[in-house]
């Protein structure tokens, strides 16, 4: 346990953008986060399509065909040659019935038509089609097209759609329904993607109980675990495993050997403050871990470090604070390593006037309506039910005190 270090540009440098009593800028931390987390290796993995959706690929997929496969029908109608349908109207006799089935077709001779279905294999001969739409049906089994066609309406001709060798998507796509159709239409059963870090959670704090089960005098119910967890997975991440411990180091010490033995990243959430019983910041401190104070309301107390080789982001308990954290540190790097689209801050104005503390960062929670965006409850960082109604954080700057209505904010969606 030993092995404990600080982000690589940490041991280099001194923290840049130090403000109000010593604290750490938010935007300074936000790169000592990224800078830890990025040096993570990240791998690939070949998945059933199946299993594919939501994923990103991790290299450019070919089609290994021509698509479509050969010439088939576009409309419901009948196959003909078009220079027998010059004059109209014309009655043909109907030759042949072909369906989108397998097999190949008779050959279409001369002054004939086969009834054809949308997707069907066009006869050869045949070189064009006739909508059901523009024909009637004629003596004897013959049908009497109505409308000329020219050679090559409602053909649709082999490798109209992608040639074989082409891309059919690119490296880092967020594979969605209309990119799996493409790879399965091409025949292609697998995928090569990115695979996600794998994460291991622990919740610190001998008042942590879980959902669901009764909880005595003076113990809570254990949020962070949850919404970490859920967060993670939403950026892209995979949560292997969750570990409760009480504040004592020892238990906390055989806990995290285990994530780190098992994760690419650990995150923890409480005892990085300044009070007492504070276990995190006491195993890893005295190790050389970055133990820091940030310029910013909620979510003031951070704490990074290595251990083993593997990145260890510790937030704080609150559980309001831990999302916020969670949303400006660790989510942007998160989502960058699994190739999912960054998620920006935007522009908007404030329905009411809100107030702020001078020096620190301010993160409201906030409800977005069209362009603008009203404040959910109070700043504190308890109001974990308050913030379920918010779809935003308020990001108002460490020398701003007031905002009137009408003025311009950047929210940060949630």
């Amino acid at each position: 346990m030993s092995d404990v270090h600080h982000a690589p540009h940490s041991r280099a440098h001194p923290p840049q953008g130090i403000i109000d009593e010593g604290r750490r800028a938010v935007d300074e931390h936000i790169r000592v986060v990224a800078d830890l987390v990025s040096d993570v290796v990240t791998f690939s993995e070949r998945v059933p399509l199946g299993h594919a959706s939501g994923r990103v690929t991790a290299e450019a997929v070919v089609s290994p065909v021509d698509l479509p496969l050969f010439r088939n029908s576009q409309m419901d109608g009948f196959a003909v040659i078009a220079s027998d349908v010059t004059s109209v109207p014309a009655t043909l006799p109907v030759t042949a019935t072909i369906a989108a089935a397998p097999g190949a077709p008779e050959i279409l001779g001369p002054g004939a038509a086969a009834r054809i279905m949308t997707g069907a294999p066009v006869p050869q001969g045949a070189d064009a089609i006739v909508p059901v739409e523009y024909t009637t049906e004629g003596p004897d089994g013959s049908v009497v097209i109505e409308r000329t066609q020219q050679s090559g309406d409602y053909v649709r001709e082999p490798g109209s759609d992608v040639r074989a060798g082409d891309e059919l998507v690119p490296a880092g796509t967020l594979l969605a329904p209309r990119h799996l159709a493409a790879l399965a239409a091409s025949g292609i059963g697998d995928v090569e993607v990115v695979s996600p870090l794998r994460v291991v959670v622990i919740s610190s704090g001998a008042e942590l109980v879980e959902p669901g089960h009764p909880v005595l005098p003076g113990q809570v119910y254990d949020a962070n675990t949850v919404a970490l967890s859920a967060a993670l997975t939403e950026s892209g991440a995979r949560v292997v495993e969750t570990l409760r411990t009480v504040d004592e180091a020892e238990p906390f010490r055989v806990a995290l050997a285990r994530a780190v033995a098992e994760a690419d990243l650990v995150v923890t959430s409480g005892g990085v403050s300044k009070g007492a019983f504070e276990v995190v910041r006491d195993v890893l401190e005295p190790l050389g871990a970055d133990v820091t104070e940030v310029a910013m309301q909620p979510g003031g107390p951070q704490c990074t470090a290595i251990v083993e080789g593997v990145p260890v982001i510790s937030f704080p308990g609150n559980p309001v604070s831990a999302q916020v954290s969670f949303a400006v540190f660790l989510r942007p790097v998160l989502r960058r390593l699994a190739g999912l689209p960054p998620i920006e801050p935007v522009a908007v104005t404030l329905t009411a006037p809100v107030e702020s503390v001078a020096g620190k960062r301010q993160w409201l929670r906030g409800v977005r309506a069209g362009g603008s965006v009203s404040v959910v409850s109070g700043p504190g960082s308890h109001l974990v039910a308050a913030m379920a109604g918010a779809d935003c954080l308020l990001d108002i700057p460490e020398d701003t005190t007031r905002l009137d209505a009408g003025a311009t904010v950047e929210v940060l969606p949630l």
